[in-house]
């Protein structure tokens, strides 16, 4: 095994010579292997060991049991101690969730303190397996059938080649050592019910069940690479991007044969997970919209509107005092008093300096809100009404702000200016506000 790791490591993961590496070790059979085999090649490696005190003694004396080993063969070796079920309460999750967490923060943690540039887990083949098999019971896309993958940014997983059987009788040949899970017995978690029941039973079927299934993995990977290209190339079509908001055209998405992959493709990586309410909102009427922990998808006439969530505080003002000429937050807005009008546009006002009553307040609109548009003889205008009007997304609603004098309303910023504030012969003093 130890030959056909080294050409492994050779041709897929040549990026590790020369590399400072940190083995995850819990003491258990797989990562004693892992660390056994690095300890004869020549590669630069640390120990990383996590505690998370879920076994009572028996999880401190795995922590000594790798500490031990550490010492004897001059390892540099990081412990660290959780208190896992704590940490689960308190965030709601599972103790797996919980431990997936912690480790994987820690690891991170350790590659930036102690320089470090990849952190290596010995995960393996039937680890794979045990995978698709899970997330096959869950129902999943394309993307949860490829199992585990071999490298997630500095995480990596040499092993996955090699299955269970070779890695223990690697283990019995070299004489490891090596610490049992008691857990690993139960059938309390999903993962040991697969373990101990379904794959020994697959493997009953297809005694080259391994071998078969990382064929078809093979064959999902790439077929993943044609989804991925075509979904680029008819994001192309049906997206626009403006800053931080994505346009999806609905009449371009309603072309496709089956635009509900697509969606799925493109939306996947924003954490959403009601898919049927997504797939819903595109025959959905206006105003409605899905979440998912930091966006938000807007049904817009003929859009989706894919935007950060923008909690938006309808009591945040800002002042602007008389002697300003400009403010920078939350918009940049310039103010000068100039002789005469020119370049009049929604980005640029100009009003009777003398009408207005300082200090003149930015803030949100709110509903009820009301201003008096040039050419109604002095009536009013419900702003809500403006938007209408103007066909504004929610969205785009929520980004408009207004510049009033006390309770009056100046400018509808971007949009209207109030006839109120207008300039008119007997005007002596013309300021221009400018949205830059």
């Amino acid at each position: 095994m130890l030959q056909k790791f080294q050409n492994h490591l050779l041709h897929n993961f040549h990026f590790l010579n020369g590399k400072k590496i940190l083995l995850a070790t819990s003491g258990g059979k797989d990562s004693m292997v892992m660390l056994h085999l690095f300890q004869q090649l020549d590669y630069k490696i640390g120990i990383a060991h996590c505690n998370f005190q879920l076994r009572g003694m028996e999880s401190f004396e795995d922590q000594n049991f790798v500490q031990d080993y550490a010492a004897a063969n001059g390892i540099p070796v990081f412990i660290t101690q959780f208190d896992t079920k704590a940490f689960a309460e308190d965030y709601k999750v599972s103790t797996q969730v919980a431990a997936r967490e912690l480790r994987y923060n820690w690891f991170y943690e350790l590659l930036e303190t102690e320089k470090f540039d990849y952190i290596l887990t010995a995960h393996h083949a039937d680890d794979n397996l045990e995978t698709f098999l899970i997330n096959l019971g869950r129902g999943t896309g394309l993307e949860g059938l490829l199992g585990i993958p071999e490298q997630n940014e500095k995480v990596v997983r040499p092993l996955l080649a090699f299955s269970q059987e070779e890695m223990e009788v690697y283990a019995k040949l070299n004489n490891i050592q090596w610490r049992e899970d008691s857990s690993n017995a139960s059938d309390k978690y999903l993962r040991n019910k697969i373990r101990h029941h379904l794959v020994p039973m697959l493997k009953e079927l297809n005694p080259n069940f391994l071998s078969s299934f990382h064929k078809t993995q093979t064959y999902l990977q790439e077929a993943q690479v044609m989804v991925e290209d075509a979904s680029i190339m008819i994001y192309q079509q049906v997206a626009r991007q403006e800053e931080d908001i994505i346009y999806f055209d609905l009449q371009q998405l309603r072309k496709l044969p089956n635009y509900k992959s697509y969606l799925y493709q493109w939306l996947n990586e924003f954490e959403f997970s009601a898919w049927d309410d997504i797939y819903d909102l595109v025959e959905s009427q206006s105003g409605k919209y899905i979440y998912s922990a930091e966006y938000r998808l807007l049904k817009d006439r003929d859009s989706l509107i894919l935007s950060p969530i923008n909690f938006v505080d309808e009591r945040e003002e800002y002042f602007i005092n008389e002697n300003q000429k400009e403010v920078n937050i939350p918009l940049n807005i310039t103010f000068c008093k100039v002789a005469d009008i020119s370049n009049v546009s929604n980005k640029a006002i100009f009003v009777d300096a003398d009408k207005l009553k300082y200090p003149l307040v930015l803030r949100h609109w709110n509903e009820g809100d009301s201003f008096q548009p040039f050419g109604m003889n002095g009536k009013s205008k419900k702003v809500s009404k403006l938007f209408k009007d103007e066909k504004l997304s929610l969205i785009e609603k929520e980004n408009t702000w207004l510049l009033c004098s006390n309770e009056d309303i100046v400018w509808i910023i971007g949009l209207r200016q109030d006839d109120r504030f207008r300039i008119n012969d007997t005007t002596n003093n013309i300021l221009k506000i400018q949205l830059e």
